[in-house]
């Protein structure tokens, strides 16, 4: 396993506390669940309306998108 940023870290140890010593690959499962969160943050296609909190929120969807491909890439 490639070093992981210390987001990507911790939820790959929040994952996967249950089965300590027990190596598998749930990347691209996690990476799936970030996605699928990173959707209800800043959905695509954009929601008809404009907000003040539209940089934030896509500041948190590109994170976690970084997470997932990080995790992906592993």
């Amino acid at each position: 396993m490639t070093d992981l940023s210390p987001a990507a870290q911790a939820v790959w140890e929040a994952f996967n506390q249950d089965e300590p010593g027990v190596f598998v690959d749930y990347g691209d499962c996690l990476a799936a669940a970030l996605r699928a969160a990173a959707d209800q943050v800043v959905p695509l296609p954009r929601l008809p309306y404009d907000s003040c909190c539209d940089v934030h929120a896509a500041a948190i969807r590109a994170e976690l998108l970084a997470i997932a491909a990080e995790l992906e890439g592993q």
